[in-house]
């Protein structure tokens, strides 16, 4: 096995240890035996544990951001994605985040990532505080700064951005972790994601709203 297909295999199975397992639950040696090598061949690779942990942090956020550029969801920067959100539809804007709320949970990576951060946000005030950037802060900021752009071209009503944002984006998650602990209650949190998702364009729209039900 090539040396960059080993380690990428460690970072996977070491991923799914943690996701189930908890960080501190799975030793070195567990990782080893996963990815089918001797313990002291992982550390031709990586120096320890949490080496492999950073690593998978890293190559995480990259996946995320390489995949959701795809469906013109740029988390790491509101600006690029004005243009996308200026003048959509209600149906339009339910198909985008229909795309990413399937993709958080059914790519395999992302969806371990979650898991695991899930459970190791009580393990050390530096994953909480990862945790909190990473599913909260960055997510609500990102979508402020496009309600921003949006109320200062007069398309939607001018209301705190910050607090639409967190109105827009707490059920979303709220579904996410239900699915994460339910997978078959998925079609029903689809059918509540839709529900929100037109709630909240009648209401930052008002009359306006109109247009994104088919009655242009």
């Amino acid at each position: 096995m090539k040396h960059e297909d080993t380690k990428q295999k460690i970072l996977d199975k070491a991923l799914e240890l943690f996701s189930s397992q908890g960080y501190d639950s799975v030793s070195v040696g567990e990782i080893a035996k996963a990815v089918g090598i001797k313990a002291p061949s992982l550390y031709n690779h990586f120096p320890g544990k949490q080496a492999i942990f950073d690593a998978i942090v890293e190559s995480t956020a990259a996946q995320y951001e390489a995949d959701t550029d795809k469906i013109d969801i740029h988390v790491q920067n509101a600006k690029q994605d004005i243009p996308v959100f200026t003048e959509i539809t209600a149906d339009a804007l339910f198909e985008k985040v229909r795309q990413i709320f399937e993709y958080s949970l059914h790519n395999e990576t992302i969806s371990r990532f979650r898991r695991m951060m899930t459970i190791e946000q009580f393990r050390s005030p530096e994953l909480a505080a990862l945790y909190s950037r990473r599913y909260v802060e960055r997510i609500l900021r990102y979508h402020a700064g496009i309600f921003r752009a949006l109320i200062a071209s007069g398309e939607i009503c001018a209301e705190d951005p910050d607090a639409l944002a967190m109105m827009y984006v707490s059920p979303v998650l709220t579904l996410i972790g239900i699915c994460d602990r339910q997978p078959e209650r998925e079609p029903e949190c689809l059918e509540k994601l839709q529900n929100h998702v037109q709630l909240f364009f009648r209401m930052v729209h008002g009359s306006s709203a109109q247009r994104g039900e088919g009655h242009e």
